[in-house]
């Protein structure tokens, strides 16, 4: 490609581990020439993402915690230090307890349905709020999703729910920040063999059904979903907010 991001910086939040797609995403914005801020969860997590992204050339790690609200804040005062406007978010977070993506959703605990909803879904609209304020030029944010949003899959449960409002909430954020020239969409992944995709019981028939029955018939390849985020991000879709953009093999069709 042509270093499509070149100049710009992006801030990624969700690399946990080299299978993420936060992962494959920040690959894929290094190889376009985008100068690339990391946040971690708490210093465990901060060793294991320097180990794994080493190859990678990154401009800075910072702690964040979305459901603490001094560490957003905390956040936004560490980006304005550097004086670089922002031009990219990439949000790549979602948690459940393993136990609601089990059994029934109708036994799903308020405790754990405000949690992955906090999480999952919230996060975005904190994130949003603490970097916007640095995208003076514009910019791109961009989250994650998966089509348990819309069809009620095995064993996604509580974690379809948050998905579905992870979803309406992109909407929303495009339509309040799109006066400020910041575009909001999502990627919607097919079935990926990350780490936390593998609390999902069935992840191994979703797989197999994919290579059998989806158009392209193959597993959706995190540097797919890489390579859409570059799109997302770069300045070739400036007219692009509110979307969904589905990296699946095809299977959003069937």
């Amino acid at each position: 490609m042509s270093k499509l991001l070149e100049g710009k910086t992006a801030v990624i939040a969700g690399v946990a581990n080299k299978w993420s797609l936060a992962f494959a995403i920040a690959e894929s914005f290094a190889r376009e020439g985008a100068r690339i801020v990391l946040t971690y969860l708490n210093e465990k997590q901060r060793e294991t993402v320097e180990s794994i992204t080493a190859g990678i050339p990154i401009a800075r790690m910072l702690p964040c915690d979305v459901t603490k609200d001094d560490d957003l804040d905390a956040l936004t005062a560490s980006l304005r230090e550097s004086g670089e406007p922002v031009d990219a978010l990439v949000h790549s977070l979602a948690f459940a307890n393993r136990a609601d993506l089990e059994g029934l959703f109708l036994d799903t605990g308020r405790d754990g349905f405000l949690l992955a909803q906090n999480v999952s879904a919230y996060s975005l609209v904190a994130l949003s709020r603490a970097v916007a304020p640095l995208m003076t030029n514009g910019g791109s944010i961009m989250t994650l999703t998966y089509i348990g949003s819309t069809r009620a899959m095995p064993s996604y449960n509580v974690m379809g729910v948050a998905k579905a409002s992870l979803e309406a909430s992109m909407r929303y954020l495009a339509r309040d920040l799109g006066p400020q020239k910041i575009r909001v969409n999502a990627i919607s992944a097919g079935a990926v063999k990350t780490a936390s995709a593998r609390a999902v019981k069935d992840l191994s028939v979703m797989l197999e059904a994919t290579k059998e029955r989806s158009p392209l018939r193959h597993t959706t390849e995190p540097g797919e979903v890489g390579d859409a985020a570059v799109f997302l991000a770069s300045d070739l879709s400036r007219g692009v907010t509110g979307n969904i953009l589905f990296v699946d093999s095809g299977m959003q069709l069937l």
